[in-house]
Formats: C-alpha cells, structure tokens, sequence
C-alpha cells in the first residue's frame, strides 16, 4: 500500500529543528522532501552535537528520510535550479531569519503568484508582522516571551523544560497546516500561503494557565514537579527513598485513594480535604500525610497499591529507562533506520494506522542528493 503522501513533493530551505521537524513528519507519510542546504556546513543543526556516533542527535532527529541538496541561492545556475524545483513542488517551507526567504525573492506572495498551485508555510519566531518581526528567535526565548518559564522551575528560579517545546509546537502546527492545505487544493485546485509563529504556537498551548490567571484573578506560582491547580498531583516519597507519581483527578478518586492505598478512610471526611481546591490550598499538610502512610512501603508496593485502586500514577524514569520501556518493546515500537554513520534506531511515529507503517527513510549525508537532482531538474524548463 503507497503511502499517504505518495506524489507529494515537498521543498525545504530550512534549518535548526521547528521546520526540519514538521517536514520529518511528512516524509514519515511518503512524502518526497528535498531539504536545500547552504554550501559549505549545511543545516547549522548538523554541528549542534556529535552524540550519535559522530552526529548531531538534533539532526537525526527531525531530518529521517530527505534528501539532501547543497545550493548556493546566489548562484545564478543554483537559483535556476531551485525555481525548477518550485515549479514542480507541491509544498514550500522555510524557516530562515526574518526577511530573509523575501530577499532571496521567495516570499510567499511572489511564490504563490508564480505558481498557484503550490502551497507556502512561513515558520518564524513572531510572525510577519507587528513590533517582533524582525526579532530574532530561538526556542528558550521564546519560552520566555510566551510566559512558559514563569511557570515552570521552583519557586526560587525558572527551568527550561528538557525539550525544545517551542519549535516542536511551531513544528506541529505547521504540518497539520500544510496537511490541511493539501486537502483543501484537492477541492479547490489552488494552493495557500501559511504563516506559523513559534509565539502563536506556545501561546496557544499556554491556555490553561492563562484562563486561570486572567480570570481567576490568582497570579500563578511556579511548583516544580507539582500541578499548580490540583491536588494530589505529584510526587512522594516512599519508604524506600523512592518516588512515585500520582494524579487524584476527581473526588471519586480521592476516596479511593483514602480508603485503599492510604488505609485512612477518615481523611476522605476531613474538611481540609474536602474538595480539591481545598486540597490544593492545603497541599502541604496533604503530601505530608501521604508520605507518612507510604513509608512502610517501597515505591514498587506503592506502585501496586495505586493500580489495585484504579489511581493513575508513574515512576519518574529516566532517557536511559525510556529507551528500555516495557510498553514501548511489548507494543514493538522501535525500527532501525540508515544514517551516515550506519544503521540507528527510533521510534515509529505515534499515530498508527491498521494496515501501514510510516516511512522511515534514512538521514542524509550533506549533499547527498545533489548530483542526482541537478540530473534529474537538468531537462526541466524554466518556469
């Protein structure tokens, strides 16, 4: 069975890891993406790192399955080349500093006028417009101007969280986009030009705590590992040293949590406790209590109490522990894929679909694939 995006061709003058990420997933769908590199180092990502076997684990990750073309855009020759690529592409991305891909004449405007059909996604910091536009961004700024890291950390200092989660919501929104433009040219015949904001993207997943901050009137804090609006939500320590995680998400919960795991039923009845927003406001109190009853226990015996009572929980693992999950290897989630450096493994997408396997192409060596399309294009006329 061909793959979904079969046919889609998909040109990528990107680099770093918002646009290389949206454009991953749309290989992993069957999807042609011919990734332009600069002369030279290529992709900047390429050199964030040498953890894998000598390449960048930035890059391995969200550059699987493309191909790889060295372009000099100020080339005369490589321009025309690109503009025959383009005349025959299907998706447009770039994600290069602000005004940039305007100066190169491949703003949107110009690009859609020149070939109606194609569809262009724009991936910046803080869009096209308004006072930020020419700002420069990278994702812990982001972060920042997102409000993200007032809410996250201690209460004596902000964390970045461990993940790039701004380019990966920028990422996300841009190839849902783009999958949604396909499907409207499908109706229409005419392409789109689309236009993702990292801000926009964070902004958008920041609802909760706004919706609680603009009307509950409650500026709020940072908690660590803690939920900052429910209760019991975190982490407690075991007998053992251990901890485990757990979340109460109803009352129902709480009583259970009360009367199975804790062995204190009157708690439930305890009027500090009472609902959560009581809870929470005595959180303190809470997790002391719970700490005393789960210390005749290892984190393990706990682990089997909360399950027994239908209480979601968790053990904090860690990278190493991840790459060894039970789940993951019972539900044969890992697939080897080639690279320069030999053969890698990974995880297959997380939508699955009966019947099919998502692409899972290798990563490309720079330039790789730049004799055999400058073949290929060679017979192309001009558009």
């Amino acid at each position: 069975m061909e793959p979904p995006l079969h046919g889609i061709t998909v040109v990528a003058l990107e680099q770093a890891v918002a646009a290389p990420f949206a454009t991953r997933q749309l290989a992993d769908l069957g999807a042609r993406v011919i990734k332009i590199e600069r002369p030279g180092r290529g992709d900047f990502a390429r050199d964030y790192d040498g953890s894998v076997k000598g390449l960048s684990a930035y890059f391995v990750w969200v550059n699987r399955g493309k191909e790889s073309v060295v372009l000099d855009l100020k080339a005369p020759a490589d321009r025309a080349l690109l503009d025959r690529l383009l005349a025959r592409a299907d998706v447009f991305i770039q994600n290069l500093a602000p005004g940039a891909a305007g100066r190169l004449g491949l703003g949107s405007e110009l690009l859609r006028a020149r070939h109606p059909r194609l569809i262009t996604c724009d991936v910046s910091g803080y869009g096209p417009d308004g006072p930020y536009r020419d700002k420069k961004a990278y994702d812990l700024l982001v972060q920042c101007e997102a409000g993200l890291l007032s809410i996250t950390g201690t209460a004596d200092s902000p964390a970045r969280p461990g993940i790039s989660v701004a380019d990966i919501a920028g990422a996300m929104y841009a190839c849902t986009g783009i999958l949604t433009a396909l499907y409207e040219r499908e109706r229409t015949g005419r392409g789109s030009a689309l236009a993702v904001s990292l801000l926009d993207a964070l902004a958008e997943w920041m609802g909760h705590p706004y919706f609680t901050q603009e009307y509950g009137g409650t500026p709020l804090t940072r908690n660590a590992a803690r939920h900052p609006t429910i209760s019991p939500y975190g982490h407690y320590r075991c007998g053992d040293g251990a901890q485990v995680f757990l979340s109460v998400q109803s009352d129902r919960e709480w009583v259970a949590l009360c009367e199975q795991v804790l062995r204190r039923p009157g708690l439930a009845r305890d009027a500090r406790f009472a609902d959560n927003p009581l809870r929470h406001a005595h959180d303190g109190e809470l997790t002391a209590l719970m700490e005393e009853c789960f210390a005749p226990h290892t984190a393990d015996g706990v682990v089997a109490l909360l399950d027994g009572a239908g209480i979601a929980n968790a053990r904090l693992r860690t990278v190493a522990e991840l790459a060894d999950h039970p789940q993951l290897a019972a539900r044969d989630r890992w697939r080897d894929f080639g690279s320069p450096a030999g053969p890698l493994r990974g995880l297959l997408p997380p939508v699955q679909v009966t019947g099919r396997e998502a692409v899972m192409g290798p990563v490309p060596a720079l330039g790789e694939h730049t004799a055999a399309i400058r073949a290929e294009f060679a017979g192309t006329p001009e558009p």
